[in-house]
C-alpha cells in the first residue's frame, strides 16, 4: 500500500496555532487576507485516511500536503453515541456531527455543532437527498443548510461519495470542496480539496456526514435519536 502518513508525530502546538494550521495552511492571517483580496487564495489539499491510528478504534486520520496530522476521528467499536467528533492534531474537539432521526418521510439529518457543544444551536444541517429525486435524474445527493445565520447560503453535494468522486457547490454553483480518489490506494484513502468559500473544518464535517449516509460500513454501529 502507498505511504499514507509520512509524518506521524503529532505536533505539540497550542490550540490557536493548531487551528491556524488547519484553516490556513502555512499562511499567516495577514497573508491569507491579502490572498483573498487578490482572489488567488490557494486551495487546501488534505489526504483523508478512513482509519484511526488508535487500537480498537474506527475513524479518520487526515494529513495536510506536507504529511502533518491535522484532523482525527476516533470512534470505539463499543461506543453507541449518535455522534462523531472531529478533533484537531492535539485532540481538541473542533466539530461534532450528530444524527437526528426525523419522524417523517423527509429522512434523517446530520447536525454539525461547534466543538462538543451539542446543547447549542447547530452550525449546519446535512440532509440526504430523497431517493425519488436522485432516481429521477437529479444530481444532488445531499443538501447542507446553514443554521441560525440570517442570509447564510447553503451547499449542494453532487456526485458519488462511495466512488470518492463528489463535489460541494455553493449557491453561485462554485465548487468549494471536492472529494477525489487518490491514485492506486483504494477508496479508504482519498483527497479532499477545499477552495475559498468553505471552511476546511466544515468540509470535513460534510465528509463525515456523507460517510454516515453512504459509507460501507458506517463508523458507528448504532444511532440514537
Amino acid at each position: 500500500m502507498a505511504k499514507v502518513h509520512p509524518n506521524l508525530a503529532v505536533p505539540s502546538l497550542p490550540a490557536a496555532t493548531a487551528m491556524s494550521v488547519i484553516t490556513a495552511g502555512d499562511c499567516s492571517a495577514k497573508e491569507k487576507g491579502a490572498a483573498e483580496a487578490a482572489g488567488d487564495e490557494e486551495p487546501v489539499v488534505l489526504t483523508v485516511w478512513r482509519k484511526s491510528l488508535l487500537f480498537n478504534c474506527r475513524g479518520f486520520t487526515v494529513f495536510d500536503a506536507s504529511g502533518n496530522l491535522v484532523y482525527r476521528v476516533d470512534s470505539y467499536a463499543a461506543d453507541s453515541r449518535a455522534e462523531v467528533v472531529l478533533m484537531d492534531a492535539t485532540g481538541r474537539p473542533v466539530l461534532t456531527v450528530r444524527r437526528k432521526k426525523l419522524i417523517s418521510l423527509r429522512g434523517d439529518q446530520w447536525l454539525v455543532y461547534p466543538g462538543e457543544e451539542t446543547r447549542l444551536p447547530p452550525l449546519y444541517a446535512v440532509k440526504r437527498t430523497p431517493q425519488y429525486i436522485r432516481g429521477g435524474g437529479g444530481k444532488s445527493t445531499a443538501h447542507v443548510a446553514a443554521c441560525g445565520v440570517p442570509g447564510a447560503g447553503g451547499y449542494e453535494v453532487e456526485g458519488s461519495y462511495l466512488r470518492r468522486r463528489c463535489a460541494v457547490f455553493d449557491e453561485q454553483r462554485r465548487a468549494v470542496a471536492e472529494v477525489q480518489p487518490k491514485e492506486a490506494v483504494g477508496t479508504d484513502v482519498f483527497r479532499l480539496v477545499v477552495r475559498p468559500g468553505m471552511e476546511v473544518s466544515a468540509a470535513m464535517a460534510v465528509v463525515l456526514a456523507l460517510d454516515e449516509m453512504f459509507g460501507k460500513p458506517s463508523l458507528l454501529r448504532t444511532w440514537s435519536s
